[in-house]
């Protein structure tokens, strides 16, 4: 009788909601942790609330933080930190799998359905070894870039010190969460620093691509060694998806360093006083970082409004799906302007390299831009009634906490009870995604449809 009472209750949950209650339970454990004195570098609890936010932070690899990283937690609260960091990035499913395959236990239908909700996939075939791809690519990819920023804090901050420094800021990166222990200023003080700004910005960017599409340009690369085909049919062989996003990815980054390079290099409080080298770098990462990674090596609040704008706009559009990125995603952005280009063309189809996209597949993406405004305003006329600050500081600091981003205009820091409480819940939003969490709290079956159509009439649109 207990074990169908068991049975029963887990078929009661959808792989939504077992995300969602995945998720949740990290951040408890999290703010269990961090509110132990053990956990502040001054022996006392940092509160319950200041917790709470920071683990949420972490957990949904967010970056924004209430209390100096580097100043206020002990190296085990650091540690804490940097465990919810990996686990949610990867996802909860991803560490639990692993260890259930360590143990030699069978997954079962129900963990491979929530794991490819979790992963963002079509098809139940092949989850558990995405699983172990995953995980591989994910330590050798934070392993070669702890090593590589070791080798630069190693000689200045000592042996022990710099090897930890590296591999925390190695994940962080990798799992775009923007949590840094250099101190109060992000990666300011390594704003010139070639070797730190390419490996940082090359793990944000890996981690924003997302896992199928790493797996799918290892397949089609591993097939041109063999093959030695052209790299232009190399393209062509490459996934719908992947071909999509590394479009995206390129455009929007080299959009966003062009933007940079000329409007905050004629601006004399960031790159208009420094060197071609300094405004290079400073541009690109500029470009990289929003796309949620949460680290600057620009004084935020100095730069232009125009470029704070542009940088909401990369913050909100974030990474791609199936990633260690938040945002809408990129795909979601390129369906809809496909969608408009289609109207604008009187086409009947949307279309992208001589393939038609599904309508369902446009729903979704209008649905999730939707989703995401309305939160977005929402938070964002909350805080105008909490908290003090300008217009701009409050829509950056909500859609850099929808975004998971990280990034802040120094509201973060002077934010009231309420005002974190209300952002940690946005950036718990932002990590589950606006769908996911709408579809666990649905009271309607997903898999009910409807057998009967109404009359169609047409409405005045424009």
């Amino acid at each position: 009788m207990k074990e169908r009472l068991n049975s029963k209750f887990e078929l009661d949950l959808k792989p939504t909601q077992v995300l969602v209650l995945g998720f949740l339970f990290l951040i408890v454990i999290g703010t269990v942790l961090l509110s132990l004195p053990a956990a502040s570098i001054s022996g006392e609890s940092v509160g319950f609330v200041n917790a709470l936010f920071t683990a949420t932070s972490a957990v949904c690899v967010t970056g924004l933080v209430v209390v100096n990283t580097l100043a206020h937690w002990t190296v085990f609260g650091k540690t804490v930190i940097l465990f919810l960091i990996q686990i949610g990035g990867l996802g909860f499913m991803t560490i639990t799998t692993t260890l259930f395959i360590l143990l030699g236990r069978k997954i079962r239908l129900k963990e491979r359905l929530i794991i490819q909700e979790a992963l963002n996939q079509y098809t139940l075939s092949g989850m558990v070894r995405l699983t172990i791809n995953i995980l591989i690519g994910t330590v050798l990819l934070e392993g070669v870039g702890a090593a590589i920023l070791s080798a630069k804090f190693i000689p200045e901050y000592g042996f022990g010190p710099g090897l930890y420094m590296g591999v925390f800021h190695a994940i962080s990166a990798f799992c775009n969460a923007g949590f840094d222990i250099v101190g109060g200023s992000s990666l300011v003080p390594f704003a010139g620093d070639v070797l730190v700004n390419l490996t940082v910005m090359g793990l944000i960017v890996l981690g924003g691509l997302g896992f199928s599409v790493w797996l799918d340009l290892i397949r089609v690369t591993s097939e041109k060694l063999e093959k030695r085909f052209t790299w232009q049919m190399w393209f062509t062989k490459l996934s719908l998806h992947s071909k999509f996003v590394l479009v995206l990815t390129v455009a929007l980054l080299s959009i966003g360093f062009l933007f940079f390079l000329i409007v905050e290099g004629m601006n004399p409080e960031t790159l208009g006083a420094v060197g071609w080298k300094s405004k290079i770098l400073g541009a690109m990462f500029q470009s990289v970082t929003p796309r949620t990674a949460g680290f600057n090596t620009l004084p935020l609040d100095k730069m232009t409004h125009a470029s704070m704008f542009m940088t909401i706009i990369l913050m909100f559009i974030g990474g791609s799906p199936a990633g260690t990125a938040g945002g809408i995603k990129t795909v979601t952005m390129g369906v809809i302007f496909l969608e408009v280009l289609s109207v604008v063309r009187a086409k009947e189809d949307t279309e992208l390299f001589g393939r038609r996209i599904p309508a369902s597949t446009v729903k979704r993406a209008l649905a999730v831009i939707m989703i995401s405004l309305t939160t977005v305003i929402f938070v964002t006329m909350i805080l105008s009634l909490t908290e003090t600050g300008s217009f701009l500081e409050l829509f950056f600091e909500t859609v850099s906490a929808f975004g998971t981003v990280g990034l802040t205009l120094g509201l973060t820091g002077n934010l009231t009870t309420i005002g974190k409480l209300v952002i940690a819940v946005t950036m718990f939003i932002g990590r589950l995604g606006p769908i996911t969490m709408a579809v666990a709290f649905s009271l309607k079956s997903s898999h009910s449809k409807n057998k009967v159509k109404l009359p169609e009439e047409r409405l005045m649109v424009g």
